[in-house]
């Protein structure tokens, strides 16, 4: 179980989670819906399946590259941890278990899981051909608040764009921050990233764009929604963290990478959702 784990890096849940968790309660609120436990738990499922396909896919056709670059060489496929069989197994199983999930959730969730699959599994590819890959990360992640609010009300709504909106801007920003550790790798191969293709001054200074859109749609379902005090605290903080991940990296010193890439973004993500919950339910 701590291989498969390791394998789908578990713990870079806490990202897109939150979101999701937001879109839940969003829609409890906005429809007057009871909070279901079931349906609460079959989301967290759906996530959890979906994210865990996506990973695991990701690692099993990035085995080639992962095996030569000196950074992922000890990644569970090319170390021998985990067989490429193995790997495979693991995504067809939880495929089919998102799939399953959403059949008890309502005929919407059910009709859309292949589509949220080929967005979570085929962002594997496009490192191949498009810098734009950092997007088509971040909008799989996008999918969470939607996808959540879709559980409860089975309709689509304006704010929970926004919120995947910001999801997708910031964790295709952060990525782009993350993968600069492999700008001369991914120009020898000829893989498609913005660093590689803008250098990493460049590509820094794009994230930091991306961030600031970012961070209008966060605040923009806070004017939408007339939030109170707790939810703009939320803002701030979220944003802080994009300040300070910004701080931390620079073109000439990727020391703290991983620092800005987990912990800050980490605490952005639950701090949000947080001071969400805290002003729409609990204070």
């Amino acid at each position: 179980m701590k291989r498969y784990l390791s394998l789908v890096k578990f713990s870079h849940t806490i990202f897109a989670m939150p979101f999701a968790i937001i879109g839940f309660f969003l829609a409890l609120e906005v429809s007057g819906t009871a909070f279901s436990l079931g349906k609460f738990m079959l989301m967290l499922m759906c996530m959890v399946f979906a994210r865990s396909a996506a990973m695991a896919f990701n690692r099993y056709i990035d085995r080639r590259f992962d095996a030569m670059n000196p950074r992922t060489k000890v990644r569970e496929i090319p170390a021998g941890i985990i067989s490429e069989r193995s790997a495979l197994w693991f995504v067809i199983i939880n495929c089919a278990a998102f799939i399953l999930t959403t059949f008890f959730i309502n005929p919407i969730c059910f009709y859309l899981s292949p589509v949220a699959l080929l967005v979570v599994l085929g962002y594997s590819y496009t490192k191949r051909f498009t810098a734009l890959c950092h997007f088509i990360l971040g909008l799989g992640l996008a999918l969470a608040p939607i996808g959540a609010y879709l559980v409860v009300t089975g309709e689509f709504a304006l704010v929970p764009v926004f919120f995947s909106l910001a999801v997708l801007t910031w964790s295709g920003g952060f990525d782009i921050i993350y993968s600069l550790q492999d700008e001369d790798f991914d120009r020898s191969l000829n893989l498609r990233s913005m660093p590689a293709f803008l250098g990493k001054k460049n590509a820094l200074l794009l994230s930091s764009v991306v961030h600031i859109l970012s961070a209008v749609f966060v605040i923009i379902p806070g004017l939408l929604l007339g939030a109170g005090v707790f939810y703009w605290i939320g803002v701030a903080v979220f944003i802080s963290m994009l300040i300070f991940q910004h701080r931390l990296v620079k073109p000439d010193d990727l020391s703290k990478v991983n620092i800005a890439f987990m912990t800050t973004n980490g605490i952005a993500s639950v701090a949000f959702a947080v001071f969400f919950l805290a002003d729409h339910f609990f204070i």
